[in-house]
């Protein structure tokens, strides 16, 4: 009996990796994740969950979605075995990107991670509150 794909936030600096990065390049690994929650929420994060990629940076907005494509693995690139990684690859840009002051001003999401620990880069998201933010992208 299958499980329901878990749901994620990865969030990202434009200026460094775009979601028209993941675009071109149609799948890459997601790295460079050192804080130790955020490290931990990417420990759980398998093959098959869903993730909203948010820009951080002036942007401040969901933009786009994307599949994990395997679990979680020790980051190839460190010599620290704490640090994993994941590969995504790009499902869909949303047709309107949802800006963190939308996400705040939603009471079905003042407890979200996002607004609640604005410096986590990688969280859980639930189905209520994924629901809420693709009715906000017009989906």
């Amino acid at each position: 009996m299958g499980t329901l794909a878990a749901k994620w936030l990865f969030k990202s600096d434009p200026d460094t990796y775009s979601f028209a990065n993941l675009e071109r390049d149609g799948q890459t690994v997601w790295d460079g994740v050192s804080n130790n929650l955020a490290l931990k929420h990417l420990r759980s994060v398998r093959r098959g969950d869903q993730a909203l990629i948010y820009h951080t940076g002036d942007e401040k907005a969901v933009v786009g979605l994307a599949e994990v494509v395997n679990d979680a693995y020790p980051d190839p690139k460190q010599k620290d075995s704490r640090l994993v990684v994941v590969d995504v690859k790009a499902s869909e840009r949303l047709a309107r990107p949802v800006s963190l002051d939308e996400i705040k001003k939603q009471v079905a999401l003042k407890d979200f991670d996002l607004v609640r620990l604005p410096r986590l880069s990688v969280m859980p998201v639930s189905e209520a509150q994924w629901n809420a933010i693709m009715k906000l992208a017009g989906r």
